[in-house]
């Protein structure tokens, strides 16, 4: 399949009013690229895995719009069949329509042809393997380099769905399992996703890992992930529904049955989820939790402390903060 790309070099300002004149003129799904630092609201909501290079934002911004060829012509978004130079001339109308009332830069286009866009494989130009501490993090078309075989590896490929391993939140979170892990280790992983803490945890020894996830996509992004990595099917297990809401879930999760509940979730998923996940923890379990973008980490630690855990420790990385807290033992001990 071929696409024409019409691209608009404007400034940042402009981005939303030229998008939603387009968008009225037949033209729908912008790219945009522009230098506008992300803010932690928007970092928090997005939870991104590869996060683009930081630069100083300069103002400009490119809007990016694809148009399908087809034989004859070009098929616009509405369905309406078109050619390239009624696609300009409407590209052309709507930026006078905005320049009269802002301004928008340069205000440029350019035309170029595009075969087949692949979104999830354009993931392969940015995603590499890694390390996180001493654990190699690869992608299927990558080699692993002779000096790295005798390293402990996690095989894992990017997708539209879940994560890599690469967020600072996950680091933080195989970091606090790895401390608190043994070899009788039963895991429950609260919004697995990929299944990235669950295949790790059985990796370096636990005994047994469930996953829950609200998204049925979990199923298959853990199936892929677990055979890559040669983790046992009757060593993880996945069940799909709500665990805040869903008491049917609860009770197929089941009570006092793991010493590590792991949470990778937003701060304000982490309050109303922490008063159920007391009661799966075994006594003397530990409870950790990430996803807690600076500023939220005393909620969620008062959270930990009103549900009867006692908070172990807080760790950060970069904008992001992890909270570690404990039931206490049979004996009532912290």
């Amino acid at each position: 399949m071929k696409w024409m790309k019409f691209r608009i070099k404007t400034v940042v300002e402009a981005e939303d009013i030229i998008i939603s004149e387009l968008y009225d003129r037949g033209l729908e799904g912008a790219q945009i690229e522009d230098k506008v630092p992300l803010s932690p609201l928007e970092k928090e909501q997005m939870f991104v895995d590869i996060l683009p290079e930081s630069e100083e934002n300069d103002g400009v911004a490119y809007l990016s719009f694809f148009v399908e060829e087809k034989e004859g012509g070009l098929l616009c978004s509405d369905g309406k069949e078109t050619d390239r130079e009624s696609v300009l001339e409407r590209i052309e109308e709507a930026l006078e329509d905005v320049r009269l009332f802002m301004d928008i830069g340069e205000g440029t286009v350019t035309v170029s042809e595009t075969e087949d866009i692949d979104w999830i494989n354009n993931w392969k130009q940015y995603f590499h393997q890694f390390y996180i501490d001493d654990l190699l993090v690869i992608p299927s078309w990558e080699e692993v380099k002779e000096e790295d075989r005798d390293k402990k590896i996690l095989h894992i490929d990017p997708g539209t769905a879940f994560g890599t391993g690469m967020h600072e939140t996950t680091r933080l979170c195989i970091r606090q399992i790895r401390e608190h892990l043994t070899a009788d280790t039963r895991l429950l992983d609260v919004g697995t996703g990929s299944g990235i803490l669950s295949i790790l945890a059985l990796m370096y020894g636990a005994k047994y890992a469930l996953g829950t996830d609200l998204d049925p996509c979990a199923v298959e992004a853990v199936a892929q992930n677990r055979e890559a990595n040669g983790i046992c099917e009757r060593d993880f297990d996945l069940l799909i529904g709500n665990i805040i809401t869903d008491e049917e879930v609860q009770r197929r999760v089941g009570y006092e049955c793991y010493d590590i509940v792991v949470a990778n979730i937003l701060a304000d998923v982490l309050v109303p989820l922490t008063p159920v996940i007391v009661p799966c923890l075994k006594p003397g379990g530990i409870y950790i939790t990430s996803g807690i973008i600076e500023g939220k980490e005393d909620l969620v630690a008062r959270t930990c402390e009103e549900a009867g855990l006692s908070v172990l420790e807080v760790k950060a990385l970069g904008e992001w903060r992890s909270v570690t807290a404990k039931k206490a033992d049979a004996a009532g001990r912290a």
